[in-house]
């Protein structure tokens, strides 16, 4: 499990290193983890380090410090190196002493930029806030060698990931001492991020992410003594006489999931049957037999069955996830969830998200889904690429899908089927909709990539369709439990 920390925990972290440390020795356990991280990414993309070319673009804070330090450094082992100062007046004194004895050559933003192997992005750390000002987003423009960022990408925010303006698109980011929420919520901007160890003592993160072994050690398999209702029976209401796919789709992936009992209840028991004869279906929510879940909403409808169908299930006493149509209905009556005792969990995109709360998101996802879990006491997934899901306690997890591949109508559907099988397996629904996230996202990655478990193999991607997608699932899920990392996958879309 991964622990991201805010700015401001960041720095009460550093705060004790920083009073018992000789002046200047953090910076340089960090200055040193880019140099060594800049190393390698020269000899990755040309074949060596000495006689490499880099551009520094230096800022006004200790970040400038940073990247001045780690291009000494690298001085030392024959780079080349030119110094870019943003505001000379205010460069980091000792950094910049160093990089010039060491050799390094300093110019002003108007020079030429020359074709450096690689540019060192130093402009801003996580006291920076708001898009690149003018004569930096003006530098940035001219850049055609790939970037490495000090921290973060200069112009997307440390806390939020959002990016409202001219901001660095790094290839590699460089953390110090700890992951911050920008390095998954503004994952498109960071490109891979490596973590170096500064000394930092940080206690337990308010957003987590789960990696492939949490994901995989969770998913439920058949024990010894298991049969088919030990094991989880899931319920689902989803489909319409004009939606049929959505019962399709849902009910497939609840299948897939998990090795448990599927029961349907709707108006498409023929085609859910088509498609999955395993499923036991009926017409009568009534005559579903018992459940230990019950997923509710995609391509319900929203006339009046439905509402009454809807508060039917909430009125049961399991845990219930509500997405789609449900929660175009719940926004006109929060209550039928507020006054639950069993869990509620909603799966809204932002669109659902501004239909239940009268608001969109805005750029703070974290603490936009953190209040409405909290308002209405539910489980919230706000879908995205960076998904992020919250307890209503406060808890967050975040699951960075590497990609937007899932972004294709139906893909909800089936997010649904996974997660409620997940739930009436007995994980709780929290942790049921990251591990649920984590394998529908490594779906989609496989599956724009043509399949296969061989994550090494150079295969181009394509776009995806959401039956495409639960084809994949299976796959998805045997390739967590054998704990491979989502994350070794080429996913970018």
């Amino acid at each position: 499990m991964r622990g991201y920390y805010t700015a401001d925990e960041v720095r009460a972290a550093e705060a004790p290193l920083l009073a018992s440390l000789p002046d200047g020795a953090l910076m340089r356990r960090a200055a040193h983890g880019l140099a060594t991280v800049v190393a390698a990414e020269l000899r990755a993309r040309t074949g060596g380090v000495a006689g490499r070319t880099i551009t520094v673009l230096v800022g006004s804070g200790d970040n400038g410090g940073d990247a001045l330090w780690a291009a000494s450094m690298l001085r030392g082992r024959g780079v080349a190196a030119t110094a870019v100062l943003l505001k000379p007046e205010k460069a980091h004194e000792a950094g910049l002493a160093a990089f010039t004895a060491a050799g390094g050559r300093v110019a002003a933003p108007s020079d030429e930029l020359g074709l450096p192997d690689l540019v060192v992005d130093g402009i801003v750390g996580i006291s920076g806030r708001g898009p690149l000002r003018p004569d930096a987003a003006a530098l940035v423009d001219r850049i055609e060698a790939p970037i490495v960022s000090a921290d973060l990408p200069s112009g997307v925010d440390p806390d939020t990931g959002a990016v409202d303006g001219p901001a660095v698109r790094a290839a590699v980011t460089v953390a110090f001492g700890a992951l911050k929420p920008v390095h998954v919520l503004g994952a498109a901007h960071c490109g891979r991020v490596e973590l170096v160890d500064i000394g930092l003592s940080l206690g337990d993160a308010g957003i987590t992410a789960l990696d492939a072994a949490d994901v995989g050690a969770a998913w439920p398999v058949p024990g010894a003594d298991d049969d088919k209702y030990s094991q989880g029976v899931v319920g689902v209401v989803a489909g319409s006489d004009g939606y049929p796919g959505a019962g399709v789709l849902c009910t497939g992936a609840a299948v897939t999931a998990t090795s448990g009992l599927v029961r349907y209840a709707g108006p498409c028991t023929h085609e859910v049957l088509a498609h999955a004869p395993e499923v036991i279906a009926t017409a009568d929510l009534g005559k579903a037999g018992r459940v230990q879940s019950w997923v509710i909403g995609p391509g319900m409808g929203t006339d009046d069955a439905a509402r009454r169908t809807l508060r039917t299930v909430l009125d049961s006493d399991v845990p219930v996830l509500v997405d789609a149509d449900g929660l175009t209905l719940l926004a006109e009556d929060p209550d039928l969830v507020r006054s639950r005792t069993a869990a509620t969990l909603l799966t809204p995109h932002a669109g659902e998200f501004a239909r239940l709360t009268g608001t969109d998101p805005g750029p703070d996802r974290v603490a936009s889904v953190r209040a409405l879990a909290a308002d209405w006491n539910v489980h919230l997934l706000l879908k995205g690429r960076a998904t992020v899901i919250a307890e209503p306690v406060g808890r967050i997890f975040v699951n960075e899908a590497g990609g937007s591949w899932s972004a294709t109508a139906g893909a909800g559907d089936v997010l649904a089927g996974i997660i409620g099988s997940l739930m009436a397996a007995g994980i709780g629904p929290a942790r049921a909709a990251a591990v649920g996230a984590r394998a529908h996202s490594l779906a989609a990655n496989l599956a724009a990539r043509g399949g296969g478990a061989d994550l090494s193999a150079g295969r181009g991607t394509a776009p995806i369709s959401a039956g495409t997608l639960l084809a994949h699932l299976r796959e998805s899920i045997r390739v967590l439990r054998a704990g491979v990392s989502p994350e070794e996958m080429p996913a970018s879309s």
